[in-house]
């Protein structure tokens, strides 16, 4: 079926008309040889173009220009027939600590020492590729909880959105009990046994109104699975920062997030390694997808780039008509002058 998005478009189809009505004309700032028998020559000048060629096909071009300009910006697309989009699957709400101590650099990828942050955009982004036909969002959260990217299919926006993300853009502390809240709001309206937070942290909750394990309760009465993430390196295997014990790793409260995962029925992994953190991958996997509502979605074509191009290439044409007599003029002057020259 035939549609255009912006139909209000053609409202300005008169606007030309209303200009040249209603505004002054232009002056050329030349000087000008004022007769006092002016308006009998313009009057005569008149007569004799409309007795050449009508107004309305001296304005022929330009009208056809200005319709096919609007027909284009009226964005005209052919819709198809509604098609039916995937509707199973999870719900799976990823919150990310971006406090100040995920910048350390102590994890290891790719051979490479790399910060915890890094780390998490790496393993995540693959995590976050493989999630056909789920629901992501994600949530960032530092001294304050934000909404980065509400739950979608589309899965290159959300890695987008990771792999954007900045130590400190949320603040330097850590406040879980506000990032599982913020994901208990988004995920209780969706089905309740699809609802599916992972939350990876460093540390122990510093900041935020909600202490976390009120929060854990909460998404458990909501029906939230919480998969709890601490990642950093162990002490002892960090060289002398880590035997002097000045390892951010330290802060890290794993009773707590083991807890948090224990009362709404998920699971904690202590990833100190790539290959510990790609664990929570597998576990998911095991996760029966849930019957949700059907979605359709009608396939849109967009057939904009036609007019565009036919009023474009009309200017050409008449641009090529009004500057090729004049070249064609001046060649012919070269040439007498040339010939002149000559003895």
């Amino acid at each position: 079926m035939f549609e255009f998005t912006w139909s209000w478009v053609f409202l300005l189809a008169p606007l030309p008309w209303l200009m040249r009505r209603l505004l002054p004309n232009a002056e050329s700032g030349e000087a000008a040889l004022q007769v006092s028998f002016l308006a009998d020559l313009e009057a005569l000048a008149g007569q004799r173009a409309r007795k050449t060629l009508p107004d309305l096909r001296q304005h022929a071009p330009l009208v056809l220009i200005w319709l096919l300009l609007l027909l284009a910006a009226a964005r005209p697309e052919w819709v198809g027939e509604p098609l039916p989009v995937p509707s199973s699957g999870r719900d799976l709400m990823l919150a990310v600590d971006v406090s100040g101590s995920m910048d350390y650099p102590d994890m290891h990828w790719q051979g490479e020492e790399v910060s915890r942050l890094e780390l998490v955009k790496g393993l995540l982004g693959e995590f976050i590729d493989g999630r056909r036909g789920d629901r992501l969002g994600l949530i960032l959260f530092g001294t304050q909880a934000y909404l980065q990217s509400p739950l979608t299919f589309d899965r290159l926006t959300v890695k987008t959105w990771l792999d954007e993300a900045l130590i400190g853009i949320a603040g330097k502390n850590t406040a879980v009990g506000d990032a599982i809240g913020l994901a208990v709001k988004r995920l209780r309206e969706r089905p309740a046994q699809s609802r599916v937070l992972v939350l990876v942290t460093d540390g122990a909750n510093t900041a935020g109104q909600i202490e976390p394990l009120t929060a854990a309760r909460l998404a458990a009465e909501q029906g939230v699975k919480i998969y709890t993430i601490g990642i950093g390196a162990d002490p002892q295997s960090s060289g002398i920062a880590g035997m002097l014990g000045i390892n951010p790793g330290l802060d890290l409260d794993e009773p707590q997030l083991t807890e948090i995962a224990s009362l709404t029925g998920g699971q904690y992994f202590r990833a100190r390694d790539a290959d510990e953190l790609a664990e929570i991958s597998r576990v998911l996997d095991q996760l029966e997808p849930v019957s949700q509502l059907p979605t359709l979605a009608r396939p849109a074509q967009p057939l904009f780039p036609w007019p565009l191009g036919a009023a474009l290439l009309l200017s050409l044409l008449l641009v090529s008509q009004q500057l090729w007599p004049q070249a064609r003029l001046k060649m012919f002057k070269q040439i007498r002058s040339l010939a002149g020259r000559q003895p």
